[in-house]
Formats: C-alpha cells, structure tokens, sequence
C-alpha cells in the first residue's frame, strides 16, 4: 500500500490508517523535510514494515544521514534513492545498513550490468521492459546476478499488473 508524499504529519496521520497492511511503501524525496518524514512515520505504525521510494530525491551530500535514518527507523528496503545518472556514488557506501533498489536506473537485461554492486535488488516493471517477454528474461538475468527483484508498475490498473504476477514465483 504506497502513501504519498506530503508533510510529516499528513504522512503520518496516512500509515496510522494504513498501519495493519502488511506492507507500506512512502515517497520521499521531496523538498526538505525527509528525515522529518522518516521518524514520524515509524513513530505513527511502530511495527509496520516500510519500504521507502525516495525517486531520486537525495543527493551524495544527504545520502548517508537519510540513509542513517532510514537504517534507525528499521525500514526494509530503499527504491531509487538517488538520480539514476548519479547512482554511481552508492559504490563509496560499502553494504548499506538498508537494502537498496534500482528503479529509474533500470530498464532491460543491459542495464543490469552496471547496477552490481550499487543496489541489492532492481524493480521490474512491465511498461518499463516493454513487455513480459523481456521481463521474465530480465528477472532471470537479474536473479543470476545475484539481484533481488520487485515487481513495480507505472500507475498501472489490477489489470494491466495481472501479466506481472508470472514474476513473482
């Protein structure tokens, strides 16, 4: 269930709500405020598992705090924390205290490549791929490279994710 992205206390008060789904993935990335954001949604569902989606919002200047804090906050995994063309300061970070996921910086089979050792796991999605043929091969290419996967979708309906759920085995 994804919580959009406002002010710490509008997205606070929204995984309050949300709190007992089993999974809530929050956007960040926004201007200023993110650490804010962190702490006030761990503190509004203490027990929830989060995953965050900064969609390229932090920078090589910000990465580590929000990285921290997310790390302290104990959420699961990070989407695209940084701008796809900057992606190569994760290398400097070693293991990251939180998994990180690829998003923007990938699209097909060739781009994983360049990924190893950046991020731990990559987000699939079929508009992305351009279809389930090359997803279900780059999930496979993905998996032997040592990558987690998540199956992501562009604002897609139940329907257009149907062909997605052959990912998830």
């Amino acid at each position: 269930y994804t919580i959009s992205l406002g002010s710490a206390e509008e997205m606070a008060e929204s995984v309050r709500k949300a709190a007992g789904r089993p999974l809530l993935k929050v956007k960040l990335g926004g201007p200023g405020g993110d650490l804010e954001r962190i702490r006030a949604i761990r503190a509004a569902a203490p027990e929830a598992s989060v995953i965050a989606d900064a969609n390229e919002g932090w920078t090589s200047a910000n990465l580590r705090e929000h990285l921290h804090a997310c790390a302290e906050a104990r959420f699961s995994l990070i989407e695209q924390p940084v701008p796809a063309a900057d992606d190569e300061c994760l290398r400097a970070l070693g293991a990251p205290a939180v998994a990180l996921c690829a998003d923007e910086s990938v699209h097909d089979r060739v781009s994983l490549q360049r990924l190893q050792g950046l991020y731990q796991f990559v987000n699939i999605k079929l508009d992305k791929t351009g279809g389930l043929t090359e997803a279900l091969a780059m999930a496979r290419e993905a998996e032997r490279l040592g990558f987690g996967i998540m199956v992501g979708c562009m604002v897609g309906t139940s329907l257009a994710m149907a062909p997605a759920l052959m990912l998830s085995p």
